[in-house]
């Protein structure tokens, strides 16, 4: 009980994307020790049923006897290696995608970029005919069309963001993002084509959110409403006192204040040097638009 209460404790004080790799980790332990478990008994039929539990199928009938498979496909991994880059890739560029967005849109774009990634394979399985005969058994999992979104969506919100490569040196993420397109998703195509088709789907949900953001819209704020309302539910509730009272701003809180204040220039000007003036979301150019009208 005592180490439960440690990965809970762990989880909660846990940011989203260390919560996003924690789970991929967790479902993957899980399938080991089932798999383990069949091959002890002699049984491996138990163990990839339950693999296809959490697989999503390119049938559209199957689809409809288990879809949640379009979430749970993105968490499952069965290769040591498949996780492992995955997790690499989701927590390198995670780490910049929270630089200059906030952590609920992380989740928001790493779930619909892995929703988008299975409707691309289950329409494309569905339309090619060379697809035709593996439909009934055709599934796909892995995370790697949700990290790809996240990938795309960063490297075009800050297109001109320098990352320091091992033996190459100081490189646009854009260029990082385009080859990582390109070796997971076109090269050798016809090897695990329904992959690179979901793969896809990511990077294009991934570009399209960014657009969409650029111009004000939130592509996933509908999502984030659907968490934050299972979260409530699941929240236990506690009673509040409230407390209200006025008192003078001493100088001590006008300076802290106005420190605070221009800590939040000093990291939005930090942003428009790295990235320029477009990367910078709608609320932080309203500021700086009024800190300037303030100053003329």
């Amino acid at each position: 009980m005592a180490l439960w209460q440690d990965i809970k404790k762990t989880f909660s004080a846990a940011n989203n994307l260390n919560r996003l790799i924690y789970i991929n980790i967790a479902v993957f332990l899980f399938l080991s020790v089932v798999s383990i478990a069949a091959y002890l008994f002699n049984n491996e039929t138990i163990s990839l049923k339950v693999l296809k539990w959490f697989s999503v199928p390119a049938s559209f009938k199957a689809l409809a006897a288990k879809p949640w498979t379009l979430i749970t496909y993105m968490f499952t991994h069965k290769d040591i290696l498949h996780i492992l880059f995955n997790m690499l890739w989701l927590y390198w560029f995670g780490k910049i995608f929270l630089e200059y967005l906030d952590q609920r849109k992380l989740v928001a774009v790493y779930i619909l970029g892995g929703i988008s990634g299975a409707i691309i394979y289950i329409l494309s399985f569905n339309v090619f005919p060379v697809f035709t005969s593996l439909i009934p058994e055709s599934v796909a999992i892995g995370a790697s069309a949700s990290v790809l979104a996240v990938v795309v969506a960063i490297a075009a919100y800050v297109p001109n963001y320098p990352v320091h490569l091992l033996l190459i040196g100081r490189v646009k993420i854009l260029w990082i993002a385009i080859g990582i397109f390109i070796l997971t998703s076109v090269m050798d195509f016809s090897v695990n084509s329904g992959g690179k088709l979901a793969h896809m789907g990511g990077a294009l949900f991934g570009y399209l959110y960014t657009v969409n953001l650029r111009k004000g819209r939130d592509a996933a704020r509908w999502l984030n409403r659907i968490i934050d309302s299972i979260v409530t539910i699941f929240k236990p509730r506690k009673k509040k006192m409230r407390v209200t009272y006025n008192r003078k701003k001493t100088d001590y809180d006008y300076n802290k204040a106005k420190a605070e204040r221009q800590e939040q220039i000093n990291r939005i000007l930090d942003k428009i040097s790295k990235g320029g003036y477009d990367s910078l979301t709608k609320e932080e150019k309203d500021l700086l638009f009024t800190e300037s009208q303030k100053k003329n």
